[in-house]
């Protein structure tokens, strides 16, 4: 009977996932990781390499789902502040992304596995802004790489600090009615961000 390659890798980044999500790079081990998924830990090293490449390979699918999944369309603001929701909604239902990205915070000082594909990745957003900057369609009061990352911050910092979140607003998002207040707010304060000051006075 064939072995099954695809299959075992898909085992094996998922168990990787859920363990790195937990326990963070430094907290689990390549063991752990096979153990969870049913392989030998010779199979994690074979098809991934070591536990920092695996990270990189989890951290790197887990940002491209996100990205195909919740595209930036179009630099209206209104389109903006509605893939703002968006993000905030994936986030909600995808809450390891916002943990493995802490994770990688803490565990690299410095430059961070894969960072100049990353650094691709997110400079797309950045460019569809400035584009939209010079378009008019998005405020040039704001760098478009300080825009892009107030938008990320927006909309994610819900995810990073859920206690903080719960603290200041008395509640958490597993209650309906909040989760629907923290994702207007997020969606009227993005359309507010990038939307021109001329244009928000008229």
């Amino acid at each position: 009977m064939a072995w099954d390659t695809e299959g075992t890798k898909r085992k094996i980044l998922d168990a990787a996932t859920s363990e790195f999500a937990r326990f963070g790079p430094d907290g689990t081990t390549v063991e752990r990781i096979a153990k969870a998924a049913g392989v030998n830990k010779e199979r994690v090293y074979n098809y991934f390499g070591g536990k920092t490449e695996l990270f990189a390979r989890v951290l790197r699918e887990q940002l491209a789902t996100a990205a195909h999944d919740e595209p930036l369309d179009s630099t209206s603001p209104e389109d903006i502040a509605e893939h703002a929701g968006r993000l905030y909604d994936y986030h909600r239902q995808h809450p390891e992304l916002a943990r493995l990205l802490q994770w990688e915070a803490l565990t690299f000082t410095g430059e961070v596995p894969e960072e100049q594909a990353r650094r691709e990745y997110y400079g797309r957003k950045t460019s569809a802004l400035a584009e939209g900057q010079a378009t008019g369609t998005v405020t040039a009061t704001v760098a478009p790489d300080l825009l892009h990352f107030l938008l990320l911050s927006l909309l994610g910092y819900w995810a990073n600090l859920p206690q903080v979140a719960r603290m200041i607003t008395g509640t958490d998002a597993d209650d309906a009615a909040e989760d629907a207040r923290r994702r207007a707010a997020v969606v009227d304060a993005a359309r507010r961000l990038v939307t021109e000051q001329a244009v928000a006075q008229a």
